[in-house]
């Protein structure tokens, strides 16, 4: 469930964004969360914030909360990543 201060933000994307964005992020995650390849994991952390880098600033600036550091600290990364499938899936998720 998208928190009630994310919806309005979220519900502005196009839903093809938000769905490329959770697709991307949904492969990434399956892959970081399963490898104990630090190399691997550290590459993965750094395509993803190479794609933040291209995304879309508002669906950035929704899954973000507008924290500029959002999925790009190597430190909280894994949390970072799980909160922006969780705000995206909801997006994905309507018919």
């Amino acid at each position: 469930m998208i928190p009630e201060e994310m919806a309005p933000e979220l519900a502005a994307i196009p839903r093809g964004a938000a769905e490329q964005a959770y697709c991307f992020f949904h492969q990434k995650w399956r892959v970081y969360a399963g490898s104990s390849n630090e190399r691997q994991k550290d590459d993965i952390e750094y395509a993803v914030s190479s794609y933040v880098d291209s995304m879309s600033p508002e669906l950035y600036a929704a899954i973000s909360g507008g924290d500029n550091s959002f999925l790009r600290e190597h430190s909280r990364f894994s949390s970072d990543i799980r909160s922006a499938l969780a705000s995206l899936e909801s997006v994905v998720a309507q018919e």
